[in-house]
């Protein structure tokens, strides 16, 4: 059964990103009077971000009556505010390498390019647009389009759906955080392809058994390249 679809991260995994979303994260609990360490932050953001917030208040905020829907919504709206600024307004919004021409390859062998994201739709669009990413992929799915975010894997299911791609099985996964493999792996995708070139180190992804671990997104044409006729004989 050959690979049909690969689903792609955004920041971290295709987006290159030198901690802005830690940071804007970190700025907008701050906002609140929630001071936060980095180190502590960069862990959780794979997940969709008032998941991320809610998580953070959890373990620093004694008073658990203070943590409501309307404070998520504040810090998240904060969040949101400043990424979108960022993405709009940055000379820093570039493609991690390689990623474009792997999008090539994928699309000229017939497999259909999907990303998904912890971030909400509004800062998702904003990058598609200033990438210029419009006609490089087939579809973008965002955090707050579905039920569930990250680790869920209701993002590959409205994929899925909105492709007519019928089983996990002819999906790769591939993004740089804890909660890519999971989704995928909750997915049931044939790969779960945890890369190097986001929050996590190798020996950060490793406890959490993708199928591959790859430090540049151009491996991925050599891991499903067996599957796909047209890959293995540009390999060859």
């Amino acid at each position: 059964m050959s690979i049909e679809l690969v689903v792609f991260d955004m920041a971290g995994t295709t987006v290159k990103d030198k901690n802005a979303v830690g940071l804007a994260f970190q700025n907008a609990m701050n906002a609140y009077g929630y001071a936060i360490a980095i180190e502590n932050i960069n862990p959780i953001m794979g997940y969709e971000k008032p998941v991320a917030i809610k998580m953070m208040l959890e373990k620093h905020e004694t008073d658990k009556s203070k943590i409501t829907d309307q404070l998520i919504d504040d810090i998240h709206t904060e969040f949101v505010t400043s990424m979108i600024h960022f993405y709009e307004t940055s000379g820093d919004i570039v493609p991690l390498p390689n990623v474009e021409e792997t999008f090539d390859v994928l699309r000229e062998a017939g497999i259909k390019i999907a990303l998904d994201t912890g971030f909400s739709k509004n800062i998702a669009d904003v990058i598609i647009r200033r990438l210029g990413w419009e006609d490089k992929i087939d579809i973008m799915v965002a955090s707050d389009e579905v039920e569930n975010g990250r680790p869920f894997p209701d993002m590959i299911d409205k994929i899925k759906s909105e492709l007519g791609v019928v089983s996990s099985e002819v999906i790769a996964k591939v993004g740089d955080t804890e909660v890519d493999i999971n989704e995928g792996i909750n997915s049931g995708c044939r790969y779960v392809i945890g890369i190097t070139t986001g929050a996590f180190t190798r020996e950060e992804l490793m406890p959490y058994k993708p199928t591959h671990i790859i430090d540049n997104i151009s491996e991925v044409i050599a891991i499903i390249s067996a599957d796909v006729k047209i890959l293995s004989e540009k390999e060859s």
